[in-house]
């Protein structure tokens, strides 16, 4: 099937934007999170921003006390029936802060199943990125609503996997390769790509069990294409076999988009051809910071190195070790006191993760911080950034009040423009189309998943 047969009847309705953050989201643009100017709020979040930025400071004394005034009554008010959600990258006020009013902190794996796992709930609350609260509504049960503190908290490695940036290439590689060709579908995607994966029969992976689905696609012994990332893709392909050689790399967004197989060179289609994975090129700008540089220094240092797989190849392959949030939290967790570890990941994780190595007497840094024109703050990801405490704080007060902005709440196939917050919705009959197919890749991911556990 291909997508054009899908998009031909859709109708979509698309809302006022909200105000211009006036911050581009390009790759390779690192942003520390700060406190966001006024007028970053829609305008139902702005009472509460106005009171959060007129606090005196951001210590945990004053700023609890603020929240608590309308976190506890909304907590009170619904029971047993809402759940508050952050993953592992948010900032570390919002992390800390969901986890002390009860929330859970996890990893994009485990909060797609929260809805799944937890039946007893109708209301989940998101702090984290817009990818991630689709997939939790993509497989939540229909009396579940999903609502996002603020929708244009995005994914710099997204942007760059827009459906309209891969729907013309996977159109190509459908014409071209048939039923040969399967999607494996990153977590970091919308659910209009994600279903792709689904059209194939493919799966979605997270960065935790790509090895496990790419190995699976491998034995089906079809083409596989890696939407994206490229470098967790290249690291996979490592990991479960598949050289260099047989790897094809098309070029990301918009250039990936207006790239035609007939424009490629005779060579490049042999390639192409004869390449057992197609990786949609786009990365990280978070993880493409870090450099072998790096990691020579904290070696100098008697430093343990451990990276994410996003990071490019060569930082992967040099590291002590590689994985998931999870992987690299746990190897804090795991250490024996006295331990020196060096973590190439985000840099709201790596503060977090350096606190809690400071309670077991293990010293942790960023990969990134190191001295001279070689190193860099190692920040975080500026979009995931955008969930602050006004915006818990309000999403949580409004739902209280029964007035939830329309804009929050996450339907399967929701398209938001992460600069003016404008958000494209599906008809019904598309909106279900497309759960379908992306619900499908996400349950195959999961059976793999629970499967390789034994």
């Amino acid at each position: 099937m291909k997508l054009t047969d899908i998009i031909r009847h859709r109708s979509v309705d698309i809302d006022a934007p909200l105000r211009s953050s006036g911050l581009t989201i390009e790759p390779n643009i690192p942003i520390c999170q700060t406190d966001l100017p006024l007028d970053w709020y829609q305008d139902e979040f702005r009472p509460y921003a106005e009171e959060y930025l007129a606090l005196p400071d951001r210590t945990a004394q004053t700023v609890v006390p603020w929240m608590d005034r309308y976190v506890v009554p909304a907590l009170d008010h619904f029971g047993d029936s809402i759940m508050l959600l952050a993953h592992f990258y948010m900032g570390g006020e919002i992390v800390s802060v969901v986890e002390h009013y009860g929330g859970a902190i996890a990893d994009s794996y485990q909060l797609a199943l929260q809805a799944v796992r937890h039946p007893e709930k109708s209301i989940f609350v998101e702090s984290a990125v817009h990818f991630m609260a689709e997939t939790i509504t993509l497989l939540a049960h229909p009396h579940q609503q999903v609502y996002i503190t603020n929708p244009k908290s995005g994914c710099t490695m997204e942007t760059l996997a827009k459906e309209a940036m891969v729907a013309p290439v996977f159109d190509q590689l459908i014409d071209r390769y048939g039923d040969d060709l399967v999607v494996i579908c990153y977590m970091n995607t919308s659910g209009r790509v994600k279903a792709m994966a689904g059209i194939t029969g493919g799966a979605v992976c997270t960065s935790a069990n790509a090895p496990v689905i790419l190995r699976w696609a491998k034995e089906q012994n079809k083409k596989v294409f890696f939407i994206p990332d490229r470098h967790l893709g290249e690291n996979t392909a490592a990991t479960v076999g598949i050289s260099p050689h047989d790897q094809f790399v098309w070029p990301p967004g918009w250039e990936g988009a207006r790239t035609s197989i007939d424009q490629l060179s005779n060579q490049d289609k042999l390639r192409l051809d004869s390449s057992q994975l197609i990786l949609w090129g786009s990365y990280c700008s978070v993880h493409t910071v870090f450099t072998v540089a790096h990691i020579h220094f904290w070696r100098s240092q008697g430093y343990e190195v451990h990276v994410h797989p996003e990071c490019t190849r060569e930082v992967v392959s040099l590291a002590d070790g590689h994985g998931s949030t999870n992987y690299l939290w746990r190897v804090v967790q795991d250490a024996k006191p006295g331990a020196k570890i060096a973590i190439a990941t985000e840099g709201h994780f790596v503060r977090n993760a350096a606190k809690l190595g400071r309670k077991l007497g293990v010293d942790v840094r960023n990969l990134a911080d190191v001295p001279g024109p070689a190193g860099s703050v190692g920040c975080g990801c500026a979009t995931m950034s955008r969930n602050d405490p006004p915006h818990l704080v309000g999403m949580l007060d409004l739902l209280r009040q029964g007035r939830p902005p329309a804009k929050n709440l996450v339907l399967a196939g929701d398209m938001v423009d992460e600069s003016s917050g404008a958000r494209e919705r599906l008809d019904l009959q598309s909106r279900t189309e497309i759960a379908t197919y992306a619900r499908r890749a996400l349950e195959k991911m999961i059976d793999l998943t629970e499967a390789s556990r034994g």
